[in-house]
């Protein structure tokens, strides 16, 4: 299997760790009450609820914040959010895609747009870069629930189609209609997990120099800080060092 990359599609923040810790609850507790809305408030009953709050519990979100998050869903004043995917490409070719839910279209479309143009980017239609992306389940668990050979074999079993193994952990893949099936399956051979998600997965990436990470990172970061983007994820990459030197500059 290959080796997964430790830096790719993972969000690199710079310090505003107060500032940015509150923004995830907050978009963590909208997809919670969107998923508890579209479905039922059980999440043993929802699996995109019960993802969404593994999901919340893996980053130390308060239960009362879940609680209440799901709570809201089934008050008469809940938000009504439509979930929308924006694709584009950023500094250096490399593609992105933003996921969003939001209660007006036309400001997140007008947001989204300009800080791709501000950051050398440029927004395209839907499906003009999710087409070199696969849409996967991924589960992660932490290197000591195992070795590769053991989490293989239990990946396997479970019905999962790939697993990425470093020093940090184990990364597992499914199609994406499988997700609920193939957790709940390795949840008891391994286990709970420290993360069930569905994601897009690169099918090729784009390597990136220093000056081209610092730019692309700063696209990512801008679009993360709008309250109405839930994700971003790209397809590049880049070495250990290049990475160890974007952390210190």
């Amino acid at each position: 299997m290959a080796g997964h990359s430790k830096w790719a599609n993972i969000q690199h923040r710079k310090g505003r760790q107060d500032a940015a810790r509150s923004k995830l609850f907050s978009k963590l507790s909208k997809e919670i009450t969107v998923a508890a809305k579209m479905g039922d408030p059980d999440p043993d009953k929802n699996p995109r609820l019960r993802m969404a709050v593994k999901e919340a519990k893996s980053v130390s979100v308060p239960k009362d914040v879940i609680d209440r998050a799901i709570k809201k869903s089934q008050g008469g004043d809940a938000e009504s959010y439509d979930e929308i995917r924006y694709e584009g490409y950023g500094p250096n070719g490399v593609a992105v895609i933003v996921e969003a839910m939001t209660d007006n279209r036309n400001r997140t479309a007008s947001n989204v747009r300009s800080t791709f143009g501000k950051s050398g980017g440029n927004l395209g239609e839907t499906g003009s870069v999710s087409f070199m992306f696969d849409r996967k389940g991924e589960i992660f668990y932490k290197a000591e629930v195992g070795d590769a050979d053991t989490v293989m074999m239990a990946a396997i079993e479970a019905g999962a189609e790939d697993v990425e193994s470093d020093e940090d952990g184990h990364w597992i893949y499914c199609a994406d209609t499988d997700l609920n099936e193939v957790a709940t399956a390795l949840e008891a051979s391994l286990g709970e997990s420290e993360t069930t998600k569905l994601i897009w997965k690169p099918q090729n990436r784009t390597p990136l120099d220093l000056d081209g990470v610092q730019k692309l990172m700063k696209l990512v970061e801008t679009l993360e800080d709008d309250d109405d983007v839930q994700s971003v994820t790209t397809n590049f990459e880049a070495s250990d060092e290049v990475m160890q030197a974007y952390s210190e500059s």
